[in-house]
């Protein structure tokens, strides 16, 4: 029986460069690696204000949908900033900012402690972070630089929300709108930061700009080693289903899964939205597509069309499928978490952070599909929550209630 109240369309494309059974390889390795992880988990685990975010347990929608399980990763509540972003954005501004310190004082071994406390104030308030953002990843960008003593220069696009450029405001960045789609955006924020000095902290990659999303996406990693260790023992998902974008967020999740468990890896299933799905037209074509258009999704963080090219050396090989998904789809599943099947409880979701859920459900709803993508009633999944009410307005003029209204019900 499907879980939705009308019939959705689904396209689906299975990859044919995916190599299944491989192990982690030497190409993958160099944009993400075990050694960076470490690195990565050790400093962030060491930020105040860090705990692992919920995997939340789905027992009563997976039973509605026919499958063994389906676990949520809950981020809508990290560190306060309301998406997995904060895991990377900044991250990679510490990263950069210490680079630079050691650069120019000659010292080795600066840490996120000498930041905070301002030991190299001096160095750290003549420099100008900056990035494109559909919201997210800007918070998570301004706020790193706010923690850690620099400044900020935000650029959003024409239809980025005003609650979204606000967030953004409240860390003490400042925000410029620009005309446009997201894509326009990097490049005007990698224009200006050329002009005026500024370095660009950007969770997409392109030619001539691959050290910092390689720290971003490291950053991005820490919430699936949680997820693998809040796991049930004993237990596996046999599929991860994760959103799209850039492709940064599914880079980070197969390639630790990859790294971690070789070819007994899950089968990992690529969303995007119909609207904004250049990384399924670049499975599709075989190579790195642009998407051109206004790429007019309410999945605001989706919202991208053109692949990151360090998510696509680890896609291209890790990935098995890419869906896309229509945007009534993804407000469906909002108002179904919010609901809660069974005895499920309530979550909270954004716009952006079910793409991969209903992928789940509307390829459950498609036999053929259904089928192709191996999935069964044995099939356990894992599911990424990205964000919450990154938009609070929005949150609650689609769900028809607030998310203060759906945790309390929790």
């Amino acid at each position: 029986m499907s879980l939705f109240a009308k019939t959705h369309a689904l396209q689906h494309v299975r990859n044919d460069r995916a190599v299944g059974a491989r192990t982690y390889g030497g190409r993958q390795r160099k944009v993400l690696n075990r050694e960076a992880f470490d690195a990565a988990r050790r400093e962030i685990t060491s930020w105040p204000g860090y705990q692992p975010s919920p995997l939340v347990s789905l027992a009563g929608l997976a039973a509605a949908a026919g499958v063994d399980a389906i676990w949520y990763k809950d981020e809508s509540q990290r560190f306060g900033l309301g998406s997995f972003k904060a895991l990377g954005g900044a991250y990679a501004v510490l990263r950069l900012l210490i680079a630079e310190i050691e650069r120019r004082t000659g010292r080795s071994g600066v840490t996120s402690r000498d930041l905070v406390a301002g030991t190299y104030r001096e160095i750290t308030r003549e420099i100008t972070v900056t990035c494109a953002t559909d919201g997210n990843h800007g918070r998570s960008v301004a706020w790193g630089a706010r923690i850690f003593g620099c400044r900020c220069v935000i650029y959003i696009h024409a239809t980025v929300s005003e609650a979204r450029k606000r967030a953004i405001e409240a860390f003490g960045a400042t925000v410029v709108r620009t005309r446009g789609n997201y894509d326009d955006s990097v490049r005007e924020a990698a224009e200006a930061a050329a002009q005026h000095g500024r370095f660009v902290v950007s969770d997409t990659s392109y030619e001539g700009y691959m050290a910092v999303p390689r720290d971003v996406m490291q950053g991005y990693a820490l919430m699936v080693d949680e997820a693998m260790h809040q796991i049930p023992a004993g237990q596996r998902p046999t599929h991860v289903f994760v959103q799209g974008g850039v492709g940064g967020l599914a880079a980070a999740v197969c390639a630790h899964l990859w790294e971690r468990w070789g070819g007994e890896r899950p089968r990992f299933v690529v969303v995007e939205p119909d609207k904004a799905a250049c990384l399924f037209e670049s499975a599709r074509r075989g190579r790195p597509t642009v998407v051109h258009g206004d790429l007019d999704t309410i999945m605001a963080g989706l919202a991208c069309g053109e692949v990151s090219l360090l998510a696509w050396e680890i896609l291209e090989e890790g990935a098995d499928d890419f869906l896309t998904v229509p945007d009534e789809a993804a407000i469906d599943c909002m108002r179904l978490l919010a609901l809660g099947a069974g005895a499920d409880i309530p979550v909270v979701a954004g716009e952006s952070a079910v793409a991969g859920l209903a992928g789940l459900l509307l390829a459950l709803d498609h036999p053929e599909t259904a089928r192709a993508l191996g999935l069964s009633a044995a099939s356990r999944v894992l599911l990424i929550g990205s964000e919450g009410d990154t938009d609070p307005e929005f949150y609650r003029k689609t769900v028809g209630r607030s998310a203060e209204a759906v945790r309390a019900v929790a």
